[in-house]
This record gives structure tokens, C-alpha cells and sequence, in this order.
């Protein structure tokens, strides 16, 4: 249990809970202290000293930021001598600082402005010889150092939360600057955290400088439509000219607690602007009627999916979605063995972890979120963080502590031998008790390349942890053996401490996967299709027969990879028709689509609650007050697990389909900040064992399907497994993400 501290602030009695500082319990208490530097999701930066206040029978001034208090003590968090050390330091923060705020981009949201008023610094003493500081451009974003002030929070959030590492302090007195770290230009991934962290003008993003004041903007609070995370931002709107479109202008996030990647506060252009086409509508409402089925992607609402599932039953046409389609039947086997509906961890959970295993998933490009909860659980809670994967990912080099490197196609056998390793000790059922008898641990550990020593040594690094979560990713959906391998992983969640969180691909499999009665998609005609490839197409994208609104321009819910209903809001207007408008058509009746909000389905741990009865904000603390968490549902346990199958051999080069930094899918390619390689990635091992070179034009045959990409040697990876990226191309869920291929060179 928690030791409670009790001590006094102003003369108010406060409590702190063991671990926390000053500033913190002041904070839980509405008291307020200045900062500059301080943000709650780093440690403390310690830079500013604002945050200063007299502790009763201590000499001099204490620094509130990273104090802890002790047991009857007594705080002042104002005095005269406070307020005179607080406005010398606003004095030397403003020496020589450029009065550029008539152009500035934080202008009307600076923490300088703000404190400069609050402490009533209207002219300086002194000064100190001013310095040619040149104004760094690192792609998405500038550098203005004559507008730093080394509050530091930048560096913090870049290796405490993102885990880039990318920039430090180059330190020099006053003539300290901001540097890329080891190199000569920024290398990252453009996550914009440290824009969004910057209390001045100094880290401003490239294609929003001088584009408007943040006076001038309307704040739309929704949730990003782009992976599962379902991040809190805020479009940032305003009319383009005097007489314009509404246009977003860049995307805000609450930084103090939460984060944003790149695609997120970069990629936000993805609307599809339309007017009514009553000819294409007339065409569309008959091509339902006389479909065979409807294909659509988990880039929907819940409610769009509702309305699709509405029509399946009222017309009695089969409905396809791959994607959402294997991740229902993977949690249905998950579901068989815990007896629960939903997983257990969130990322919060993992935030707190010091013990995590991931398998299955390229985490930094799957699902940049929960890499950042990894990571601060790395960098606060000394974390032990097993990744294990074919590939070596080396955005996570600086955060997992090992390594666990399995042979493509073995993940059953890998979950096998950590069922084993983990539960061998374990008071469990006998069928559990006769599965792991039974299996062949020499073979797995040699066809799967993880070793006994691998495992031994997890188990050691994990033997002092109190927190541990599983991680398992969107690379064993389309698995052939996937219903085990979820079977496997609901056996550790059910006799181990781990908690675990299963990653949905797209913004909304999890949600579709709840609302919709999905088919296994076939090659059928007169197939309508819903953001996806069909004989008729309604899409929010380019080359449709009817166009359809983006998930920024629409009301509705999604559910995240925490289990939790989220609210999108209408960013953009849109003048064209929505699916409710060919439902209501069709004999469905609802005024709007929200309506059908309370409608979803309550066995599936929806909850009666109307659209515009959802919360959607963040508490001055941080607490996640949007939507609402999916109530847990019991499920029958009536499932054995299956014996592991003969491991498969990918013998020859291998393509993993997955995408680059920032990319997701076809939203991602339509923005115009976001960078679009779609090369296709190899080791120089790769290059030669397919006879191939850098920028050679080359031709890949996988499946059924041939595509010509440029090769890039890339030297950060091995072996014979390249990275195909598949944003451009559209990705076949149902299929598992690596494929043998064919490689030649186009001449």
C-alpha cells in the first residue's frame, strides 16, 4: 500500500502519496504554482526555477517541480521574496527575446507572454550582447533559436515518451542552443511533440508558420481516424480568404498528458470535398438493392457500421470486411479460453508495466502509441521489455532490453514455448497440464530459432517485476493458426500476472468487429463497397461512384485499442450524402446517423448513451473523460487448446507488408505533409540473395499479385525479409503480412 504524506500548503492541509512532489500535491489541491519547464508526463526538466516556494525551516528556496514533501512539513507558495526571485527569473528569460508576437506563431498562447504579464515585467534592467542565431529548417519543422529559452521540455519528451532520442542541448551559456543529436539534421520521426511542448515560438511546424494566429482558429476536439489508438487532438479550423471553404490548419493535442505521432498532427487533409449528385445516389441506392454484398474497410464509425449491418439483415446480403472479420474470430478463440469479451490491458497499463513481452507487431509503425507507452514505461519504471520478431526494428533498439528473433511463420510455436516458460511453475488446469506435456520443446526452440536460454533469461530480467503486460500485434490475425495463438495468449493472461493488449489493425476493427455479423469475404459479383474495391464504389476517396464523407468530417464513435468508445466530430462540413441518407432511402428512418449511437449493441458492452451525451474532454489532471469504456461481458469457456502444428519454412526472400513511419493507409497517402516512400527495403544480404542493387527498379510477385517497386538497400536491416509498404497499394487483411516472393529486376 501507498505511504500517504500529510504536510500543509498555504496553510491548507494536503496529502502526497509516496513519490510524488510538491508541485504535484499542489496541483491535486488547486493550488496553483508557476512553471515554465515542468510537464507532467516527463520527469522534471528542472530548467526554469519558477516553480520555487519556501519550505518552513529550510534555508533558501526549494524547487516544487522535483521535491518530494515530507511528513509535516509546511510550504509557501507565495511570498515577497518568492514573487522578486520569480520576476528576475521573467527578466532573464526576456533579455534580448525577440518582440516578434505580432508574427508568431504561439502569439495568444505563449507561456512567455502569459508570464511576462503575470509578473508585471514591463522593461528590462539589463541586457546581454545579442547573437546572430540562425534559423534551423528540419523539414516539418523549424527552429527559431533566438526564441528558445532552454526550458528543455523538448529533449525530455523526445527520449522520455517518443523514444527518438533526437535532439539535446548543446550547452554554451547563453549562447546554448538546440541540436540534432549526432547528426547534422534532424533525423526522427516527425512525431511534432516537441512543437506541441514548446512554451515560445521556437519549434513551430514548417507548413503552419505565418498561416494564421491561434485567436483566429476554431477548436474542434475529436479523435484521430488513423490507427486504433484513438489519440485526443483538436482541429484547428478557419476559412481560407474572405469568402473560402473552412480548412484545417494543423492539429493541437493536450501535450501535458497526452501524444500525438506524426500522421496524427501532420496528416489531417484527408477530407473528400463533394456537393450532391442526385444521379449517383439514385445508382447507388440500387446497386444495394440488388448486391450480393457490401465490402467496406474499418475506417468507419460505429454507427456506419450499424447502419451496413441493418441492411444486411433487412436485405439478406452478405457483408465483407477481412480485416475486422479475422480480428472477431481471433478474439472469439481469445474469448473461449479468459470467459472474457474484451482484453485486459490498456495502454495506460502499459505506462505502468515493468515487465512487457510484444510479439507480432512492428510496434513503431503499427501503432506509434503504444511504442510511446512502452517507452515511458523503459524510461520511468525501468521497464524489462522483451520484442519479439523477425525483424529488428531500429526505432526500438534504445527501448526494448532484448531481443527475441523467431523465424517467420513460427508464432505459434513462439507462444507454445512462452505458455511454457511462463506457466511451467503454475497451479493449473489439467488439460492446460497435458497441453504443455505434451509439447515438443526441442523442436519448437529449433524451428523457431528462440532458445531456452532466451527464455531463461526473459524469466530472470522479469523475476523483481510487479506490473507485466503482453503485447500482441496485428501480424497473427491472418496467421492460419491464429484461433491457437489467441487460445496461447488468453492461457497467460488467465495464470500469470500479465494483462494483455491485443493491437487492432485499423481506427475501428476492434468497433466493426463488435457491431457487424461478418462474412469470409469471396470473389462474387455485384459487390458494393464502402471505402474498398467493388463493382460500385461509395468512398471518401478519389475515383468513387458516389462520393462519401472522411472520418474528419462526421459524427460518430470508434473503439480504441484500450476498449473504450470514442466521439469524432465534424471538422469539415460536407455537402454530398452520407450512408444514413441511402439507409433512410433504402426504409432505415433516422434523421442523423448519431442516432443510432444508443443503439449499439449492449451484449457487446455498448452502453445506451446518446451521441451528444458523450463527454469528451481531459481533467486539469489528465484523466481520459471521453466516451466511455466498454462494459466487460462474460463469455462460456468451452474451448481446449489445439497441439501446436508443424511449424511452416519461408525459405527464399520474404516481403513483410508494413507500412513506413507516418503511413498508414490510403488517408495517410492523401495528405500533403506527410512523406510517401514507397520503396521496397532490404539488407545488402536481401539485395544479393535476389540479385538486385540500390535503385534498381524491380518486380515483386507474391500471391497473386505482381508490383514493380525501387528497391532501397537499406543498412539498418538483416537477413532475407524486406519491407513492402502497402499505404499506396490497399492490404489484402486476409492474408498473413509476410509472403514468399518472387524478386526481379526490371530491365
Amino acid at each position: 500500500m501507498s505511504k500517504i504524506i500529510n504536510f500543509k500548503i498555504d496553510g491548507k492541509d494536503v496529502t502526497a502519496v509516496k513519490g510524488e512532489t510538491i508541485l504535484q500535491a499542489a496541483r491535486k489541491n488547486d493550488i496553483y504554482i508557476p512553471t515554465m519547464c515542468y510537464i507532467s508526463k516527463t520527469t522534471p526538466c528542472a530548467s526554469c526555477r519558477i516553480c520555487s516556494v519556501e519550505v518552513e525551516g529550510v534555508d533558501g528556496l526549494v524547487l516544487s517541480c522535483n521535491t518530494p514533501p515530507t511528513e509535516g512539513i509546511e510550504v509557501r507558495t507565495n511570498s515577497a521574496e518568492l514573487e522578486l526571485e520569480r520576476t528576475n527569473i521573467m527578466k532573464l528569460y526576456d533579455v534580448n527575446h525577440p518582440l516578434e508576437c505580432g508574427v508568431c506563431d504561439k502569439s495568444g498562447e505563449c507561456d512567455l507572454q502569459n508570464m511576462t504579464l503575470e509578473f508585471g515585467v514591463a522593461q528590462q534592467e539589463f541586457s546581454a550582447k545579442d547573437q546572430l542565431r540562425k534559423v534551423e529548417h528540419w523539414g516539418l519543422i523549424n527552429y527559431d533559436p533566438a526564441l528558445c529559452i532552454m526550458c528543455e521540455k523538448c529533449v525530455h519528451v523526445c527520449n522520455e515518451v517518443i523514444g527518438d532520442d533526437a535532439i539535446e542541448v548543446k550547452f554554451g551559456g547563453y549562447s546554448s542552443v538546440i541540436i540534432p543529436k549526432n547528426a547534422q539534421t534532424l533525423d526522427c520521426t516527425f512525431c511534432g511533440e516537441c512543437i506541441a511542448v514548446c512554451p515560445v515560438g521556437a519549434l513551430v511546424s514548417s507548413d503552419f508558420q505565418y498561416s494564421a494566429n491561434a485567436w483566429e482558429l476554431s477548436r474542434v476536439p475529436s479523435t484521430c481516424a488513423h490507427c486504433s489508438a484513438g489519440c485526443a487532438l483538436e482541429y484547428e479550423t478557419r476559412h481560407v480568404g474572405i469568402n473560402g471553404e473552412d480548412s484545417i490548419y494543423r492539429v493541437k493535442n493536450n501535450y501535458e498528458f497526452n501524444s500525438l505521432c506524426g500522421a496524427g498532427r501532420f496528416g489531417f487533409d484527408f477530407e473528400n470535398r463533394a456537393s450532391k449528385d442526385e444521379e449517383a445516389f439514385k445508382k447507388a441506392v440500387e446497386a444495394i438493392q440488388n448486391a450480393n454484398a457490401i465490402r467496406f474497410s474499418s475506417i468507419i464509425t460505429n454507427e456506419e457500421a450499424h447502419i451496413l449491418q441493418l441492411l444486411k439483415e433487412k436485405l439478406g446480403i452478405k457483408l465483407f470486411n477481412e480485416d475486422a472479420r479475422l480480428y472477431a474470430e481471433f478474439m472469439k478463440a481469445y474469448s473461449s479460453v479468459s470467459g472474457k469479451l474484451h482484453h485486459s490491458a490498456s495502454m495506460d497499463a502499459v505506462k505502468q508495466a515493468d515487465a512487457i513481452i510484444i510479439i507480432g507487431t512492428r510496434l513503431a509503425t503499427d501503432n506509434p502509441m503504444v511504442r510511446y507507452a512502452v517507452r515511458t514505461a523503459s524510461q520511468h519504471n525501468g521497464a524489462k521489455i522483451v520484442y519479439a520478431h523477425p525483424l529488428e526494428d531500429a526505432l526500438m533498439k534504445n527501448t526494448a532490453t532484448q531481443f527475441m528473433k523467431y523465424e517467420v511463420g513460427t508464432e505459434e510455436g513462439v507462444m507454445a514455448l512462452l505458455v511454457h516458460e511462463l506457466l511451467k511453475n503454475r497451479d493449473i488446469d489439467e488439460n492446460t497440464k497435458a497441453f504443455l506435456d505434451e509439447l515438443d520443446l526441442g523442436y519448437l526452440e529449433a524451428e523457431s530459432n528462440v532458445g531456452d536460454d532466451e527464455l531463461k533469461l526473459m524469466t530472470k530480467s522479469f523475476k523483481r517485476a510487479q506490473k507485466h503486460v503482453l503485447i500482441i500485434g496485428s501480424d497473427v490475425f491472418a496467421h492460419k493458426r491464429a484461433k491457437n495463438i489467441a487460445k496461447l495468449a488468453a492461457l497467460i493472461e488467465k495464470y500469470t500476472e500479465f494483462s494483455l493488449l491485443i493491437i487492432p489493425t485499423e481506427v475501428n476493427t476492434a468497433g466493426v468487429a463488435l457491431t457487424c455479423k461478418l462474412d469470409t469475404d469471396e470473389n462474387i459479383g455485384n459487390i458494393v463497397a464502402y471505402n474498398a474495391e467493388g463493382d460500385f464504389i461509395m468512398s471518401s476517396l478519389k475515383d468513387s461512384d458516389l462520393a462519401m464523407p472522411a472520418l474528419n468530417q462526421v459524427e460518430g464513435t470508434v473503439v480504441n485499442v484500450d476498449n473504450q468508445v470514442l466521439p469524432l466530430n465534424v471538422a469539415l462540413p460536407f455537402e454530398g450524402y452520407t450512408l444514413n441518407d441511402i439507409a433512410n432511402a433504402l426504409g432505415l428512418k433516422k434523421e442523423n446517423t448519431i442516432d443510432y449511437t444508443k443503439e449499439l449493441d449492449p451484449s457487446k458492452g455498448f452502453k445506451a448513451i446518446a451521441f451528444d451525451d458523450l463527454e469528451n474532454f481531459l481533467t486539469p489532471y489528465g484523466e481520459d473523460k471521453r466516451g466511455y469504456i466498454l462494459d466487460e461481458v462474460v463469455c462460456e469457456t468451452d474451448s481446449e487448446i489445439a497441439p501446436v502444428e508443424e511449424l511452416p519454412e519461408f525459405n527464399g526472400s520474404v516481403i513483410y507488408n508494413c507500412n513506413p513511419v507516418l503511413q498508414f493507409n490510403a488517408f495517410t497517402n492523401k495528405t500533403h505533409q506527410l512523406e510517401k516512400d514507397t520503396t521496397l527495403r532490404g539488407s545488402a544480404q536481401f539485395a544479393a540473395a535476389a540479385k538486385i542493387a540500390d535503385g534498381d527498379v524491380v518486380e515483386i510477385s507474391f500471391a497473386s499479385r505482381t508490383i514493380q517497386r525501387v528497391f532501397k538497400q537499406d543498412e539498418e536491416l538483416k537477413g532475407t525479409i524486406a519491407l513492402n509498404p502497402t499505404f499506396d497499394l490497399g492490404q489484402d487483411f486476409s492474408r498473413y503480412r509476410f509472403e514468399k516472393s518472387k524478386i526481379a529486376r526490371v530491365i
